[in-house]
């Protein structure tokens, strides 16, 4: 590795499954994205796992 370089001494703990030792809560249950490419994306933040998609309609009272 060059000067620059970033070198990780261990691998990271995962984020998936939840460890409370490390005070990871895991990403089961979570709401997620299923437009975005992102972090907050489906196919991320599912680890895999598959995902199901719910819609909801909220009816609100206008003054």
């Amino acid at each position: 590795p060059g000067v620059k370089d970033l070198v990780y001494l261990e691998s990271s703990p995962g984020f998936c499954e939840k460890n409370p030792r490390l005070g990871i809560p895991g990403t089961h249950g979570r709401a997620c994205n299923d437009t975005s490419i992102g972090v907050d994306g489906c196919d991320l933040m599912c680890c895999g796992r598959g995902y199901r998609t719910e819609t909801m309609f909220v009816v609100e009272r206008c003054n």
